[in-house]
């Protein structure tokens, strides 16, 4: 029983904990209540707060609770480009120059549909590169790609 009650918690942090970002940084009763305290306990409790009682987003809808909608949403972390999952899909999609592992590719990496062709076309111009030998791994190609695009005037603002 206390298993589950952990993993039940343990779950609605986690899903509550990307409910504080929409709406702004001050959105929701949580972070009213711990308003000018710090550390992962705290912002544990807020995000469950906020999510469980679901004030942020009646918050967002009627212009409360510190909510605003006014901005543009962001997202602060590390690109997720999980190319090794795919990884013998995606090379013979590069070999080609186009198929569903390196749209996807091109998806997760933010690149916008007018510059999709490009990027594709790069890649697939630059298959040696990605792909220099059978044991190159995914973190060498991902590390490639962001190479080939910084090198590209209009590809380059994907690999910041």
């Amino acid at each position: 029983m206390k298993k589950i009650l952990l993993a039940s918690t343990l779950a609605i942090a986690s899903s509550a904990s990307f409910a504080v970002a929409p709406g702004g940084p001050n959105c929701g009763w949580g972070n009213m209540m711990f308003q000018g305290q710090s550390g992962l306990g705290t912002h544990i409790v807020a995000s469950i707060t906020n999510g469980t009682s679901g004030n942020n987003t009646i918050g967002m809808t009627l212009g409360t609770n510190g909510c605003s909608t006014d901005g543009t949403l962001t997202y602060g972390g590390k690109k997720m480009v999980n190319v090794g999952a795919i990884m013998d899909e995606f090379s013979e999609d590069v070999a080609r120059g186009d198929g569903e592992a390196l749209t996807a590719v091109a998806v997760s990496m933010g690149v916008s549909a007018e510059d999709r062709a490009l990027f594709k076309a790069t890649l697939h111009n630059n298959f040696d590169t990605l792909f220099p030998s059978a044991e190159v791994n995914a973190e060498q190609v991902v590390g490639s790609i962001f190479e080939l695009m910084r090198q590209d005037a209009r590809l380059a603002k994907y690999a910041a």
